[in-house]
C-alpha cells in the first residue's frame, strides 16, 4: 500500500459546545502532542497542536451563543499530529474537504457534518469519482414527507376559485383583465408546482 505522505484541510469547519471544546483540551496532550490556547478578541480563540518536532497546527474558533464555530486550513505531515487533526474532525462533525496525499497522486475526500459525501482519485492525467452518496432511505423519506409543495398546490387553488368567483361578478372591464393576469400567473405557479 502507498505511504501516505500528508494530510491537507481545505476550508474545514466544525462546531462544539464550550463543554466538548474543554474535553477535547483535556485529552489533546499526548506523549507526542501539546497544546495551547491563544484568546482573541471577541470571544475568539486559536488552540494550537504541536507536535514534539515543531510541526504546528492552527484552529481558529469563534463563539457564536454557546457555539464554538471552528475552522482549519492546514497540510500536516507528522503521523501523530495527523491522526489528532483526524480524531477532532470527525468526532466534531467537520465539514470541508480533507485531501490525503501520496507519492503519484492524491484522494480527496469531502465531508459534509462528519460523514464522507465523495471521494476523488486526482492524478497529473485527471480526476476520477471513486465514491459519491447516495441517499439512505430515511432521507429519502424524509424528502417525501415534506408537504409544502402540496399546501402550496392548495392555496394555490383556492385562490384561483377565488378569483373565478371575483371574475363572474365583476362587470366592469378593467377588473376582468386584471383577474385574468392574475389566473394566467396563478395557472403558470400551478403547473410548474405540479410537474
Amino acid at each position: 500500500m502507498a505511504q501516505r505522505l500528508a494530510m491537507e484541510y481545505v476550508n474545514a469547519t466544525m462546531q462544539m459546545t464550550e463543554f466538548q471544546l474543554n474535553q477535547f483540551l483535556l485529552t489533546a496532550d499526548t506523549s507526542y502532542i501539546s497544546h495551547r490556547v491563544k484568546v482573541l478578541g471577541a470571544g475568539e480563540q486559536e488552540i494550537v497542536l504541536e507536535e514534539a518536532g515543531g510541526e504546528e497546527v492552527h484552529l481558529s474558533f469563534e463563539r457564536k451563543g454557546g457555539i464554538y464555530m471552528g475552522s482549519l486550513s492546514c497540510r500536516v505531515v507528522n503521523p501523530h499530529l495527523i491522526n489528532a487533526v483526524r480524531k477532532l474532525f470527525f468526532m466534531y462533525k467537520g465539514t470541508g474537504t480533507v485531501n490525503r496525499i501520496y507519492k503519484d497522486l492524491t484522494m480527496m475526500y469531502y465531508y459534509e457534518g462528519g460523514s464522507v459525501r465523495r471521494i476523488s482519485e486526482v492524478r497529473p492525467g485527471g480526476i476520477k469519482l471513486i465514491y459519491q452518496h447516495k441517499y439512505s432511505v430515511a432521507e429519502m423519506l424524509a424528502v417525501y414527507k415534506l408537504q409544502s409543495v402540496e399546501c402550496e398546490i392548495e392555496q394555490l387553488r383556492q385562490e384561483v376559485n377565488r378569483l373565478l368567483d371575483m371574475r363572474n361578478r365583476s362587470q366592469q372591464e378593467a377588473v376582468i383583465k386584471e383577474v385574468d393576469e392574475r389566473l394566467a400567473e396563478a395557472a403558470y405557479r400551478l403547473f410548474r408546482l405540479e410537474a
